[in-house]
């Protein structure tokens, strides 16, 4: 584990870290799923679903007997959007959190797996910290490397010019926490709900508050 003395940058995930988008991403995919005939609670295909990419939720869906058609995320997409728009908040001490980084000197970027169109619907909604993120916020679908590569984390500690060893991820999923380990980067794993073993058994070290994360980091 690196000492928090070394750590240079945090990189975040957007989705369930930044913004509590959740929500209203599962509440769609469920309706969608269920007007295909597979009616799923949000706790089972969050444990299926969360942390991938939603071509990734369609190919899974028509393994299960789904019939979507090949341009269905992209339709999916749009109606998201327009929930999201309607308000979706910044999860709890996240503009305190980047107060304590930027005092500190420490960099940060976003890494997600969600498109950048989503990204600009939600944290969009928060002209100040959209503001601070400008020019580091990436998406692996569009750099064709979703998490769990370990390229989208990789290209962030790339352009904020800080070497993998020196970066922390904060994740939500295995999925994600799998990229940071395969990047070589410490995982603190965002768990407000209390327990979350998928995320521990990838090696992320749980926390409940982004107040935590100061002191998780030598701050």
């Amino acid at each position: 584990m690196i000492a928090p003395r070394t750590i240079a940058a945090v990189l975040f995930d957007c989705d369930g870290v930044l913004v509590d988008s959740e929500p209203a991403t599962f509440a769609l995919l469920q309706e969608e799923f269920a007007a295909q005939g597979l009616n799923m609670t949000i706790p089972e295909m969050e444990r299926l679903f969360i942390g991938g990419t939603i071509e990734g939720v369609r190919q899974q869906a028509n393994a299960m007997g789904a019939a979507f058609p090949s341009d269905w995320a992209d339709h999916y997409y749009a109606r998201l959007y327009a929930r999201l728009r309607v308000g979706t908040d910044l999860m709890p001490g996240v503009p305190e959190l980047l107060d304590r980084l930027d005092a500190a000197g420490i960099r940060y970027a976003v890494g997600s797996n969600g498109r950048m169109a989503k990204m600009e619907a939600t944290l969009g909604q928060h002209p100040d910290i959209r503001a601070r993120l400008e020019g580091r916020m990436f998406s692996g679908q569009e750099l064709g490397a979703p998490k769990p590569a370990p390229d989208l984390y990789l290209h962030c500690a790339r352009i904020l010019g800080v070497p993998a060893e020196a970066c922390v991820v904060i994740e939500d999923s295995a999925t994600g926490a799998r990229a940071a380990a395969a990047a070589g980067m410490r995982c603190l794993g965002y768990a407000p709900q209390g327990p979350n073993p998928r995320l521990a058994a990838e090696g992320a070290e749980l926390f409940t508050d982004m107040a935590q994360v100061p002191a998780l980091i030598g701050l």
